[in-house]
């Protein structure tokens, strides 16, 4: 049910029981789990790890789990979120711990962003992120995704930056019907 998709250095996959442990240790980790929900002890991160399974039940989209091609470790997530409480569907995506700086989000996020718009034929995409959350910010930019206004989900601030929308289909010129 979990579409796997790919880009040039990573497979994004649904997730295994063996990924636990590796995300069982992003969640335990006070600086990188802050703007997400923050840190987990083992049994609370199997639940979040058991949700986000449970999203594509659910939703029928959810975070894949992103595989580097090279060794095949798993460097962390991306994907689209429809959560209840939610304005909208977002694109989030979190790297594990040392798999920063590579460009792994940006890529991912392009990726699933083309699945939203393509595949599942959305015509609109957010990412709520916090002002103190450079690096996702970052991101954001890259994809070309630009600040819109701010929102309080679970209590706390954050931007809802707002993702260009899909490119139009082009139409076949008659002459060449």
């Amino acid at each position: 049910m979990i579409p796997v998709l790919e880009t040039e250095r990573l497979v994004m996959r649904g997730w295994k029981a063996d990924d636990f442990d590796a995300m069982a240790a992003f969640l335990a980790d006070e600086a990188l789990t802050r703007f997400v929900g923050g840190a987990s002890g083992r049994e609370d991160a199997w639940r979040r790890f058991a949700s986000m399974v449970g999203h594509w039940m659910l939703r029928g989209h959810g975070l894949w789990a992103l595989e580097a091609k090279d060794d095949r470790r798993v460097v962390g997530w991306c994907g689209l979120l429809s959560p209840e409480g939610w304005p909208e569907p977002e694109i989030g995506w979190s790297l594990f711990a040392g798999e920063h700086g590579r460009g792994y989000a940006t890529e991912a996020a392009l990726r699933a962003r083309d699945y939203a718009y393509r595949d599942l034929g959305w015509t609109t995409l957010m990412s709520l992120i916090h002002s103190d959350n450079r690096p996702s910010i970052r991101v954001a930019e890259r994809l070309g995704a630009g600040f819109e206004k701010p929102f309080v989900i679970r209590g706390s601030e954050v931007g809802i930056y707002r993702h260009p929308a899909p490119e139009p289909a082009k139409s076949i010129p008659a002459n060449l019907n």
